[in-house]
């Protein structure tokens, strides 16, 4: 079965939307670093009206639930939260990073790699991910923030990521290929990740939905003579 979705990911630089309805994919795209709030409605609609669909025809929505920019990350749990319950919709959460692991697997045809954001504050998020035997990325280590110089041996000699252009020498020190693209977290990558949570029943409604931080407190680091 083919659903109808809708994907939104805010959780970084870049605002990204999908929809896939009746057979025919639509994509939006952008870094617009603090403009996400401004834009995404405007982008959703505009994308529902490019496709001469209603929210009411959707299956359901997918969201980026994280790791990512705090604020990002809320912007779009709670976008996807309101229109999904404004139409009695299902949600699924998608990991940023696995989103970012999906598109290495699908452009580069790796069947390893490690995604990593650039975390701030001297951290990185990471996730290891394979290809499963649908072609779906499929994580072997729990997504972690952590400092780039005390990454562990993933198994994996792919890597996608912002967290690679911040912190080459973590990359060049465990022998990972940087590949180009998949910098940043794209909804398009996310849909049929999401498609097969739908058919598995993995869903849940607009109330339950959760954002995954990974980074659940924030340490502010003093300055000299502040302690």
């Amino acid at each position: 079965m083919t659903y109808n979705l809708l994907a939104i990911d805010a959780s970084t630089e870049a605002l990204s939307i999908a929809l896939n309805y009746n057979g025919k994919t639509f994509r939006f795209f952008e870094e617009c670093p603090q403009q996400h709030s401004q834009k995404i409605l405007p982008q959703i609609e505009a994308m529902l009206n490019d496709a001469n669909c209603k929210l009411q025809d959707l299956d359901g929505i997918a969201f980026g639930k994280g790791p990512g920019s705090f604020t990002g990350v809320r912007i779009g749990v709670a976008i996807a939260q309101g229109l999904a319950y404004s139409q009695g919709l299902k949600l699924v959460g998608v990991s940023t990073l696995q989103t970012m692991a999906q598109q290495a697997i699908d452009e580069h045809g790796v069947t390893g790699v490690l995604a990593g954001i650039d975390a701030r504050m001297g951290e990185v998020y990471v996730g290891a991910y394979v290809a499963g035997d649908d072609g779906l990325a499929e994580n072997t280590h729990e997504e972690m923030v952590c400092a780039p110089e005390s990454l562990a041996n993933t198994n994996v000699d792919s890597a996608v990521g912002t967290a690679w252009v911040t912190y080459p020498k973590a990359a060049s020190d465990n022998n990972l290929n940087v590949l180009e693209g998949a910098m940043l977290p794209d909804a398009f990558y996310m849909l049929k990740i999401a498609e097969r949570a739908f058919s598995n029943g993995e869903t849940v409604d607009a109330c339950d939905a959760q954002p995954n931080y990974v980074r659940d407190t924030v340490t502010w680091k003093k300055l000299p003579g502040k302690e």
